[in-house]
Parts: C-alpha cells; sequence; structure tokens
C-alpha cells in the first residue's frame, strides 16, 4: 500500500507539472477559477498518474474508471491533466473559456475528450456520480468513479441528500473526495456557513471517511487504496488542501476563488515553481 520513494518522487514531479500547466492556460486568459484549481493538482496527480484506469487514445473506454468533477469551476486543472497525458494536443490549452473553445470554464463531456461528466452546477455532481455509480454495479462492472466536491459545495442540500443515499446504497465502486480548503467564493468557509466535524457527518450516514493532507501524494494514494480495500461501503477522503497552492499571487488571498491577473504574475509564479531565482511578486 505505500508508495515506494521513486513512485512518490514521480507524482510529485507530475503534480508540478499540472500546476505549470495550469498556469499557462490560465495565462493566455488573464482571469479565471484558480483558487480552487490549485488545490486538487495532487489529488489529479495520484489519479492519472497512479491510480486510474483510462486510455486516451479511446477516451469513453468501456473498461476506464470515472472522474466526475462536481467542482466543475476547477476544470483547467483537468484539462491540463488530460493534456499532459495525452488526451488532446497541450497547444489546446491556450483555447481556455475562448470563443468556440472545446475547455470551456466548467467541465463538459460533450466538449472536451477525457471529461465523463459535465459538471458545475454545485450539488448536481453527487446525484450523477452516484448514478454512474450504481449504474456500473447494476451491470456488473468493477470501474471505480471518483467524485470530487468543494467544502463550499458542501453547503448544498443535493450533497446530503447523496450522502444518506450512498451510505445506504453501500456502493463501494465509488470513492468521494472534500476538497476541504476552507475557503468558498466570498470568503472563510467558517466565516458563512461553517461545517462543523465533516468526517463525523459522512460516518454517520454510513460512509468509511479518511482525513488526510491534500497535497502529499503518498497520503492521498495510500487512503485510495485504504477505501479500496473497503466492501460494502461507498467511502469519502476529506482533503485538508491550501486555495491557491503554489501560486504566488493566489495562495494566502482570501478571495482567490476567481482572480484577474497579468501575464507578468503568471511568469512568476511558473518561475516560483521551477526553483527560480528572483520569483517574489
Amino acid at each position: 500500500m505505500m508508495l515506494e520513494r521513486e513512485e512518490q518522487q514521480r507524482l510529485e514531479e507530475l503534480a508540478k507539472e499540472i500546476r505549470i500547466a495550469t498556469l499557462e492556460e490560465f495565462g493566455h486568459l488573464g482571469f479565471g477559477h484558480i483558487g480552487g484549481a490549485m488545490s486538487i493538482v495532487e489529488l489529479l496527480a495520484v489519479l492519472y498518474g497512479k491510480v486510474m484506469r483510462y486510455k486516451p487514445e479511446e477516451p469513453r473506454w468501456d473498461g476506464r474508471d470515472w472522474l466526475v468533477l462536481s467542482k466543475g469551476h476547477a476544470g483547467p486543472a483537468l484539462y491540463a491533466t488530460l493534456a499532459l497525458k495525452g488526451f488532446f494536443p497541450y497547444d489546446m490549452l491556450k483555447t481556455l473559456n475562448q470563443g468556440g473553445t472545446n475547455l470551456p470554464s466548467h467541465a463538459d463531456r460533450n466538449k472536451t475528450p477525457g471529461v465523463d461528466m459535465t459538471t458545475g452546477s454545485l450539488g448536481q455532481g453527487m446525484s450523477t456520480g452516484l448514478g454512474v455509480a450504481l449504474g456500473l454495479k447494476m451491470d456488473g462492472k468493477d470501474n471505480y468513479v471518483y467524485l470530487v466536491l468543494g467544502d463550499g459545495e458542501c453547503q448544498e442540500g443535493q450533497i446530503w441528500e447523496g450522502a444518506l443515499y450512498g451510505g445506504n446504497a453501500k456502493l463501494d465502486n465509488l470513492i468521494v473526495f472534500v476538497d476541504y480548503n476552507k475557503q468558498q467564493l466570498d470568503g472563510y468557509v467558517d466565516n458563512i456557513n461553517p461545517l462543523g466535524d465533516l468526517r463525523a457527518k459522512w460516518e454517520t450516514f454510513g460512509w468509511f471517511a479518511q482525513e488526510v493532507d491534500g497535497h502529499d501524494v503518498a497520503q492521498i494514494y495510500e487512503a485510495i487504496r485504504r477505501a479500496q480495500e473497503v466492501e460494502g461501503k461507498s467511502s469519502v477522503i476529506i482533503l485538508h488542501t491550501i486555495k491557491g497552492k503554489g501560486c504566488t499571487f493566489a495562495e494566502g488571498v482570501e478571495f482567490n476563488h476567481h482572480m484577474r491577473f497579468t501575464k507578468e504574475q503568471i511568469e512568476q509564479a511558473i518561475a516560483a515553481l521551477k526553483g527560480a531565482e528572483g520569483n517574489a511578486v
């Protein structure tokens, strides 16, 4: 279950590549949902670098595992990952959220190769993710469904309706991740609508629940493997993350959900990730 040191380093390097690709992608636009994209990078690195089954040359391959990015505004980080993994040409990242693009602001399965579910209306990914997992079970398939929720999104009633059903349905092919970066669109979660003991809530609904450092690839991987070993229960992994992680002009900023930024800020943030000197903003 433990990651070998070489594997951990490889996934950490992939996470850095995803961050840089995401920043380059945003840089062509000058604005975007940078905070919540940066906080799920390590999760994407583990899923697409180690855990998930997929075929870039055949995005709708029947044997693939599914990713449902319910917090669809983090789509740019997913797009960067898919480009790096060969689902579409890297240069396509330059078209993010522009006229005629196949990379819209929020994830759309009808436009982007490798996107399994259209998402962005917060809460609804919970229902669609549960539906996919249930359908796969009914068809006797062993595909996994990985569902990513935001912490602000967990204030939606639809999440807890889904949690009730998921706990009762015992979908052990479903693993939910909560990107618990403690911030939402207009401030800090605890100042707006505190979530309380999130792990205890999920456990009360009958889920196998874990909490890990969402920027530690080894912890994420080990939690996924533990979840896969549990039979007869849906699983949730609460990822303690930092909104805007690894972005010099976004990390630590309260209103970093959607930001405007300059080309110079992007260049400095990329230089900092690459370890260049003189990278302060």
